[in-house]
């Protein structure tokens, strides 16, 4: 059954405008199935935290068959949500997905950075959406403590594409996430962050598993 509703969840300090989200709401607009691409710099980047992107998406859910695609901070996202949401969500496909964040040795910062950030309470991160540096709250870092994505308890079928050249995100952890989940199915892709250049081999797998095809 194809899904009543797909979410389209964005990365850290990108925007609903991105390359991906794009791509595949013009792949959908095909099958007529349109691609919702909340927001979640708004209502200001510098009070960003996981717990907010959480509850703007929870408000936005219905009951129903809905899929949600997460890029890296947003597949974080679709993880704690597919958790949070269990009944509202259908099927998740993750894109490079930060299943480490916040845990040590894999936050947005070296600690040394992050001893700044609290000292300062807030510091400067490029915004690829806006071209420049947005100031972003110390709170986005302390309520990402709070949250587990790896440990999560996900049931829905998943799909998880994931660079093996990914500087951000160390495709080992991303297997090591998959090889506990017998719903999850995991495909390393010679490709970087981004993934770009292999939006039209995800293309392939992520149409039969949204019954598209």
């Amino acid at each position: 059954m194809k899904p009543s509703r797909v979410f389209y969840l964005h990365g850290f300090a990108s925007s609903a405008k991105s390359t991906k989200a794009a791509y595949f709401a013009e792949r959908l607009r095909e099958h007529d199935i349109r691609l919702d691409c909340p927001d979640f710099n708004e209502p200001e980047f510098a009070t960003l935290t996981l717990t907010r992107m959480i509850d703007q998406l929870g408000s936005n859910l219905a009951n129903g068959a809905v899929t949600l695609i997460g890029s890296s901070l947003g597949g974080t996202l679709a993880i704690l949500a597919a958790q949070k949401f269990a009944s509202r969500i259908d099927r998740v496909v993750l894109l490079a997905p930060a299943v480490m964040f916040a845990k040590p040795g894999h936050h947005l910062l070296p600690p040394e950075r992050i001893e700044e950030w609290k000292r300062r309470g807030a510091l400067p991160f490029f915004h690829y959406a806006h071209g420049e540096e947005r100031l972003l709250n110390v709170s986005f870092h302390e309520d990402s403590l709070r949250h587990d994505a790896f440990n999560a308890v996900i049931q829905q079928p998943t799909l998880v594409f994931q660079g093996l050249r990914d500087a951000s995100v160390d495709h080992r952890t991303v297997e090591a996430f998959a090889r506990t989940r017998p719903n999850v199915t995991l495909s390393l892709l010679d490709d970087d962050h981004q993934l770009v250049a292999s939006l039209p081999r995800m293309w392939e797998s992520v149409a039969p598993f949204l019954g598209l095809e």
